[in-house]
C-alpha cells in the first residue's frame, strides 16, 4: 500500500523543467549535436573561412550524398545486416544516368525513371539473395561492391562521361530562392508546433504524464531558432541548394516509414530478435528483402544527385562511399547489432563525417590524414556502442 502511494505521489509531483527536458530527448542523438558544434567551434577557430556562409552551403551540398546513403543503410543495419555495395550502385546508376542523357539524348524524366529503375532492380536482386537464398549479406553485397564496379568500367569504357542537359544539371547544382527558404522555415516552426500540441493531447487523453508547457516552448524555440539560423545562412549565400531538399523530404518519409508503419517495426523487430519476430508471425524474408530494395533505391537518388552536381560520371564516382554511410549511421546511434537506429541520428552522422572533410580541407591536411580521423572516429563509435550494450546487460 505504501509503495502504491509513493508511486502515485511520484507521478503528481512536477518534474522539474531542465530534467524533464533532458528527459525527453535522445542522448545520443545530441550528443552528436554537440559534437558537430565542437567541431564546427574548433575548424572555425583555426580558420575563419569556415564559417562563411558559401563553405557551409558547400559543406550540406557535401553531405547530401552522404546522407542519403546513410538514410538506406540504417533500415539494412537496424534489420541485422550490412551492404557493402551502396558506393558501386551509386557509380554504376550515375553511370547509367550519364549515358541515356549524354549519349542517347533521352528526356530528363526518362532518365530519372530509368536510374531509379537500375537501382531498385539492383537492390532486389541483392535482397531476393539475401532473404531468399540465406547467403550472408556481406558477402552478396560484397560481391555486389566488385560486379557492379566492374560493369561501370565496362560499359563506360573506363572513360568519364560529361552531362550537358541543363535540367539534370540543375539538380545538384540549383539553388531555391530566398522568400521559398523562408516560407520553408516558417512552415518548419509551424509543423514543430502542431507535433508539440498533438503529442501533449495525445498523452492527457491517455493519461500520461505530461512535461511542463514551459519545457515544450523551449523546445519549440531551440528548434524553430535552428531552422531559422539554417535558411538566413544559406540565403546569404545563393539559398537553400537542391540536394538539402532532397534530403529532407527522404529523411520525412523515412522517418515516418520507420517510426509509424508496420513495416518499420517489423523491421525494428527482426533486428532486436529474429527468432521472437518470426514466431510473432513477421514476414522476415520480405521484409529484409524490401530494406536491400530502399538501399538501391536510395542509392540510384544519392547518383543522380552526386552526377548531376559533378556534371559528369567518373569510373571512380562513389568509392568509398559505403563506408562513410555506414559510418554516419553507427556515429548517429544505429548499432551495428541490429534494432537500434534513426534516421535522423544518421543524418547528424553524416553531417560529422562531412564536417571533418571539409574542416581538413580547408586547412589543407593530406587526405590520408581525413581517413585516418574517420577511421579512428568509427572504431570509437562501435566501442561506445558495444561498451554501453555490456553495461545495460550487466544492470539487467
Amino acid at each position: 500500500m505504501a509503495a502504491n502511494l509513493q508511486v502515485e505521489d511520484s507521478k503528481a509531483r512536477p518534474q522539474h523543467p531542465i530534467k524533464s527536458l533532458l528527459g525527453t530527448m535522445d542522448v545520443r542523438a545530441y550528443t552528436m549535436i554537440a559534437a558537430v558544434v565542437l567541431i564546427w567551434i574548433f575548424f572555425g577557430v583555426l580558420n575563419e573561412t569556415f564559417f562563411t556562409a558559401r563553405n557551409l552551403s558547400n559543406l550540406f551540398t557535401q553531405m547530401s550524398v552522404t546522407a542519403i546513403l546513410a538514410i538506406g543503410m540504417v533500415l539494412v543495419i537496424v534489420a541485422g545486416h550490412i551492404d557493402l555495395s551502396v558506393g558501386s550502385i551509386v557509380g554504376l546508376t550515375g553511370g547509367i544516368a550519364a549515358i541515356l542523357s549524354n549519349w542517347l539524348g533521352l528526356p530528363v524524366g526518362v532518365v530519372l525513371l530509368c536510374t531509379l529503375a537500375a537501382g531498385f532492380l539492383l537492390g532486389l536482386i541483392q535482397g531476393w539473395l539475401v532473404a531468399y537464398r540465406a547467403i550472408p549479406a556481406f558477402i552478396v553485397t560484397l560481391g555486389g561492391m566488385m560486379i557492379f564496379r566492374g560493369i561501370l568500367l565496362g560499359v563506360t569504357n573506363s572513360t568519364t562521361i560529361s552531362v550537358s542537359d541543363p535540367v539534370f544539371m540543375a539538380l545538384g547544382n540549383a539553388y531555391f530562392s530566398r522568400i521559398f527558404g523562408l516560407i520553408l522555415s516558417t512552415a518548419a516552426v509551424a509543423f514543430i508546433a502542431v507535433a508539440i500540441l498533438r503529442k501533449r493531447s495525445s498523452r492527457k487523453a491517455y493519461g500520461f504524464d505530461v512535461s511542463p508547457f514551459g519545457v515544450d516552448i523551449t523546445k519549440l524555440v531551440i528548434y524553430g531558432g535552428a531552422a531559422f539560423a539554417f535558411v538566413l545562412t544559406m540565403n546569404n549565400y545563393k539559398g537553400i541548394p537542391f540536394p538539402i531538399i532532397f534530403v529532407m523530404i527522404l529523411a520525412l518519409i523515412f522517418s515516418y516509414i520507420s517510426n509509424k508503419t508496420t513495416f518499420g517495426r517489423h523491421v525494428y523487430a527482426i533486428g532486436g530478435n529474429a527468432d521472437a519476430a518470426k514466431l510473432s508471425g513477421i514476414n522476415i524474408k520480405s521484409r529484409t528483402m524490401m530494406v536491400f530494395v530502399f538501399s538501391g533505391l536510395l542509392s540510384s537518388i544519392a547518383a543522380i544527385v552526386l552526377t548531376s552536381r559533378l556534371t559528369s560520371a567518373t569510373i571512380t564516382a562513389g568509392e568509398m562511399y559505403e563506408l562513410d554511410a555506414i559510418a554516419a549511421c553507427v556515429i548517429g546511434g544505429t548499432s551495428l547489432m541490429g534494432g537500434v537506429g534513426t534516421i535522423f541520428g544518421a543524418i547528424i552522422g553524416a553531417l560529422v563525417m562531412t564536417s571533418l572533410d571539409n574542416g581538413m580541407s580547408l586547412m589543407g591536411m593530406e587526405s590520408f590524414w581525413q581517413y585516418i580521423v574517420k577511421g579512428t572516429i568509427l572504431v570509437i563509435a562501435v566501442w561506445l556502442d558495444i561498451s554501453n550494450k555490456n553495461r545495460k546487460a550487466k544492470k539487467a
